[in-house]
């Protein structure tokens, strides 16, 4: 159990940055639409079969990358519940990856010229790290233990 006020509203925190990456995960699924337009708009050529196709691997790749997600947040949760020494720079490069890949499913653009990924999703992609950046700093903040 966190021993410090600080600790637990860092533990908190990165709880809210865990239910935010499972949302940003779940949230594809509920509107595919809004992936299949935006392959529609990037690609007008394209059958309904190959927008089929291009929705599906955005949805494994994005429940993949949120898996990953779900996985780091747990684990540096559990080192900082534990007082782990490596919790701080753990969490420091779990955040610089998921800002990375937040921000790399936010600006790259694909072959039509377009973002590939469509801008509400890439947005919510960004939530998660938002609260990952701020769990950090609380943990930077916080006094080191013995």
């Amino acid at each position: 159990m966190p021993k410090t006020r600080r600790d637990r509203l860092t533990v908190g925190t990165m709880c809210v940055g865990l239910g935010l990456t499972v949302i940003a995960m779940i949230v594809p699924y509920l509107d595919r639409g809004l992936l299949a337009d935006h392959v529609r708009d990037g690609y007008p050529t394209y059958s309904q079969t190959r927008v089929d196709s291009a929705v599906s691997t955005y949805l494994i790749l994005l429940t993949v990358v949120g898996a990953l997600g779900v996985v780091a947040w747990l684990g540096t949760i559990w080192a900082v519940r534990a007082g782990k020494r490596w919790a701080r720079p753990t969490a420091t490069v779990m955040f610089l990856l998921g800002a990375t890949i937040a921000l790399t499913g936010l600006l790259t653009k694909d072959t039509s010229g377009d973002i590939g990924l469509a801008p509400a999703l890439g947005w919510a992609g960004t939530a998660p790290v938002l609260v990952g950046l701020l769990a950090v700093a609380l943990m930077w903040r916080s006094p080191r233990r013995a």
